[in-house]
């Protein structure tokens, strides 16, 4: 046992020393460099593929015009890459498959990947774009997420935005293409991208605002271009969003009636109800005339009853007067003194009548009898002055007149 011990503890240090030395002859290189994914070239793979693989996909019957037209671009698209494409219009079907040319084993699922996306309403210009290799694709189902169709459409029209300016700025910032067409969210770009796009559609649907993610990725994106935040922790920059429970309407729900096991008591039937009434035993004209009757009955209460709704207009309303504070007041007092005067009748009856001249002021000067005469002297003088004056001016005026047509008169002769 000894010997065996050893000789593996030989075998480890020889193996240890190996990597070392391979280590060394490997140059250090950076860590974006280190795992970018080489180009896959016709030099790598000589030998053509063993076997062919083939896919087909289905497309709807609105995009079959477009197909027609846009396929010779396609199929020189795939010709590039030897990959052999079919349009079959009678089945609504796309297929692809590989030739004995092929050289790049991967290059089906990309070609899969192309017409899935052209299946999905993409132009063939940007469809085009997921053959290269470091351009993926995710196409992301929306329609199970929630169950009522007019949630549905809001939810997806807000992912799209007013103008589609939601859906351009995740593109700006995932460097990805987005298109939203019926259930499906399909997206074109980086991996980190797509993934980015998929959290966003998914809670979007989920009655998650997408410009919630918006503000954080911003955020991110300008914290990664500063060398100093590159390796410290983020979370203290990024917002963080409470949710508000908005109140909404109460749906009323029936309340159940408590079980019984006993069924309920059977209704009694038409010929029942006719035989308690009377109306069974009456012939066919007497059942019109009484129908007839109740229904003039009925017609009657109800336009009577849609007269008095519309006489309610022509009704006036009781005004309601307001009695200002003065008057309140005023009504106030009177009552107060009401009272006292009858309280004070007998009082008054007992007490000496009063004298005439005390309530009266003493006679001042300007009130005599000589100055009220004197007064109207000087007012008879002053309006015969006037009336003098108002005759002279009327003669002046009689005469001027007089005198102009004197002076016409010779004129005309």
């Amino acid at each position: 046992m000894g010997r065996k011990q050893s000789r593996g503890l030989e075998a480890v240090q020889r193996n240890d020393k190996k990597q070392e030395e391979a280590d060394q002859e490997i140059p250090e290189v950076d860590s974006a460099e280190k795992w970018r994914v080489p180009v896959f070239r016709k030099e790598d793979n000589k030998h053509s593929l063993l076997e062919e693989s083939s896919f087909s996909v289905l497309f709807p019957k609105y995009r079959e015009a477009y197909l027609q037209e846009a396929w010779p671009a396609v199929t020189k698209a795939l010709d590039e890459v030897e990959i052999k494409g079919e349009l079959n219009l009678v089945e609504g079907k796309m297929s692809v498959k590989t030739t004995r040319k092929t050289w790049d084993p991967y290059i089906i699922m990309k070609a899969r990947d192309f017409i899935k996306l052209l299946g999905r309403s993409l132009p063939v210009s940007q469809a085009v774009k997921i053959l290269q290799d470091d351009v993926y694709c995710d196409i992301i189902k929306i329609s199970g997420l929630t169950r009522n169709v007019e949630k549905f459409k809001k939810r997806r029209q807000r992912l799209i935005g007013p103008g589609g300016s939601t859906l351009k700025a995740l593109e700006l910032l995932t460097e990805c293409y987005i298109m939203v067409q019926g259930n499906t969210v399909s997206a074109m770009g980086p991996i980190k991208g797509l993934k980015e796009v998929r959290k966003v559609a998914e809670e979007c649907m989920q009655n998650k605002h997408p410009i919630y993610h918006i503000k954080t990725m911003m955020i991110k994106r300008e914290l990664a271009k500063s060398e100093e935040m590159k390796h410290e922790d983020w979370s203290r920059f990024l917002p963080k969003f409470k949710k508000k429970n908005i109140p909404r309407k109460k749906v009323e729900r029936k309340k159940k009636k408590p079980y019984t096991p006993f069924p309920p008591p059977q209704q009694p039937r038409k010929i029942d109800l006719q035989l308690e009434s009377g109306e069974y035993f009456l012939n066919q004209k007497e059942r019109m005339v009484r129908v007839r009757t109740e229904k003039m009955v009925k017609m009657a209460e109800k336009t009577a009853e849609k007269k008095k709704e519309k006489m309610k207009e022509f009704i006036p309303q009781e005004e309601k007067v307001k009695k200002a504070k003065g008057e309140e007041a005023v009504q106030d007092l009177v009552s107060v003194l009401k009272s006292k005067g009858d309280m004070g009748m007998s009082d008054r009856n007992s007490a000496q009548k009063p004298n005439v001249s005390d309530f009266l002021a003493p006679e001042s000067k300007g009130f005599s009898k000589k100055g009220k005469k004197q007064k109207r002297e000087s007012m008879e003088g002053k309006g015969a002055v006037l009336q003098s004056k108002k005759k002279k001016r009327r003669r002046e005026m009689v005469e001027g007149s007089e005198k102009s047509g004197k002076v016409k008169k010779r004129n005309r002769s």
